[in-house]
């Protein structure tokens, strides 16, 4: 079987100008930026690879111009592609993807903002991640950029669009809201209580965490990662880890990769608990929510006697993890994981039969499968959506390539769908946290501490709760970080919900939205 890089070879010749060193998994390749679109249209029709995300730094001092890294999975072999293009300062412009891949129009625009580059032909390029008070000419993530600095304001204001036409209203609700949760702005066009159009506007609290990582100690870069997104903490500081492991080349024993396998199961458990809570709140059901919720509970207790803190922070260092589960603490834990299983199973069996429930859920928030596809749904929303999808499963890290787990998948792509998908999943984590267990082999916990290479570029990945987590993180001539790039599940997923909720009435928002999951902090990393 041809590789994919020989098939480029021999449909491109000398586009593919140069092919460059990669590590674990990743091909590399170097093209101008005029032959980005043709490249990236070949890869997605004909070698039916999957565009993942956009990722620009400024490599001026390096190399001259901004480079921009397009990543692609190729999940038949088991490979990922990373294609290279190089944006001078003097023409800073480069084709946009996102009239043929609209899945690109946030990375685009979230490049626009951060880097000054410009994509052109993009459909919609109005600012995302900068808002109108920001002001002109000021790129946060260029090398030149001061972080300390006191940044002046001006007065601008957002376009939002707008549906005219008789008896249609706009509906604002946030940035600031009534439950104590982040800032994100949603703004509905109405006929009656019907949902025309919703248009969002997040990245109020924009942390600017990948700027915050550069030139920092791997483990700096750690404690930054579990504070992304604080429900899925574990999950980026694992992605992390393994993008540094891969650029320091640190062999994490399989002891460790097991038990990360545990942490990272019982992360999903409780987010899990927490959504199905969620919706069963969200249809006036207390007994479910506050159930589901004192499972949660007990998990969380459970992860801080197994790892020593409840959401399951510092339990993954570089190179390994920091607590062992005894033999005697295993069987214990598996006495624990086989009860809550139990009173989960109760629980779930009566919201099942509850028609109150069942009524507000079934078709409503359906995001159709094309349209998941089209926009680069992951997670639980597209499987939820007919997309039979998971990173765990794709593209194996750690023990995952040793244990076995069925992928649910539903077709109907509504709140209940998605609900079904995490119930699913919540039985294949109790089996992956058992079987993980048991087969966990004797060893140490963490492997030997090693320098990053550097001018060298490596991911990391997960298959968050949320979805897929991606860190890019990219080394300098002395091993230290230059660019870390976080792709996380919401970034993703925050645009699905302008579609979900069409032809839907605007009380039933609430119970898309948390059917949906999507993290503020996640998102505005």
């Amino acid at each position: 079987m041809k590789t994919a890089l020989e098939i480029l070879r021999e449909r491109f010749g000398d586009a593919i100008r140069k092919d460059l060193k990669g590590l674990a998994k990743q091909s590399h390749i170097l093209v101008t930026k005029n032959e980005i679109v043709e490249i990236t249209i070949f890869l997605v029709q004909n070698l039916r690879m999957r565009f993942l995300f956009l990722s620009g730094s400024d490599t001026r001092k390096e190399n001259g111009a901004f480079t921009l890294h397009y990543i692609f999975s190729y999940a038949q072999q088991d490979e990922f592609l990373v294609v290279e293009t190089r944006i001078e300062e003097k023409d800073p412009s480069f084709l946009s993807l996102s009239p043929f891949l609209p899945q690109a129009n946030w990375q685009e625009r979230e490049i626009q903002d951060l880097l000054g580059l410009i994509p052109k032909g993009h459909p919609d390029p109005r600012r995302l991640v900068l808002h109108e008070d920001w002001p002109e000419g000021l790129f946060p993530l260029r090398k030149d950029f001061k972080f300390q600095a006191k940044i002046p304001r001006q007065k601008g204001e957002y376009a939002f669009e707008r549906v005219e036409g008789e008896g249609i209203f706009e509906i604002p609700v946030g940035p600031v809201h009534a439950g104590i949760i982040e800032p994100g702005h949603f703004r509905f066009s109405a006929a009656g209580e019907s949902i025309l159009k919703l248009e969002i506007r997040h990245f109020y609290t924009h942390k600017g965490t990948e700027k915050s990582g550069e030139g920092r100690s791997p483990a700096h870069l750690l404690c930054l990662a579990e504070r992304i997104s604080g429900d899925n903490s574990l999950a980026h500081v694992v992605a992390c880890a393994q993008a540094l492991e891969t650029l320091a080349q640190i062999d994490v024993p399989p002891r460790a990769q097991f038990l990360r396998v545990v942490f990272l199961e019982l992360e999903r458990l409780h987010n899990h608990m927490s959504d199905i809570a969620g919706i069963s709140l969200d249809v006036g059901f207390s007994f479910g929510a506050s159930q589901l919720m004192r499972v949660k509970e007990t998990l969380l207790r459970l992860n801080e006697q197994v790892a020593g803190t409840r959401l399951l922070r510092s339990a993954v260092p570089l190179g390994g993890v920091r607590a062992d589960i005894s033999e005697a603490r295993k069987q214990w834990l598996m006495e624990q994981i086989k009860k809550i299983k139990e009173d989960f199973e109760k629980t779930i069996q009566i919201l099942w039969q509850v028609d109150s429930l069942m009524d507000r859920i079934e078709t409503t928030g359906i995001l159709k499968k094309e349209i998941a596809e089209t926009l680069g749904a992951v997670g639980p929303a597209a499987r939820a959506s007919g997309i039979d999808r998971d990173l765990r499963r794709d593209h194996p890290y750690g023990a995952y390539k040793d244990l076995f787990f069925m992928i649910p998948v539903f077709s109907d792509g509504d709140v209940e769908s998605r609900m079904k998908v995490k119930v699913q999943e919540i039985y294949q984590s109790f089996k992956l946290i058992y079987d993980a267990l048991r087969a966990m082999p004797q060893g140490s916990l963490r492997g030997e501490i090693k320098p990053l290479i550097p001018s060298q570029s490596a991911l990391g990945y997960v298959e968050s709760p949320r979805g897929e987590c991606f860190h890019w993180i990219s080394t300098d001539g002395h091993g230290k970080i230059s660019r870390w790039k976080v792709q996380s599940p919401s970034f993703a997923n925050w645009p699905l919900i302008e579609y979900a909720v069409l032809e839907n009435i605007v009380p039933d928002f609430p119970l898309i939205n948390k059917s949906l999951n999507l993290s503020y902090s996640g998102n505005d990393r």
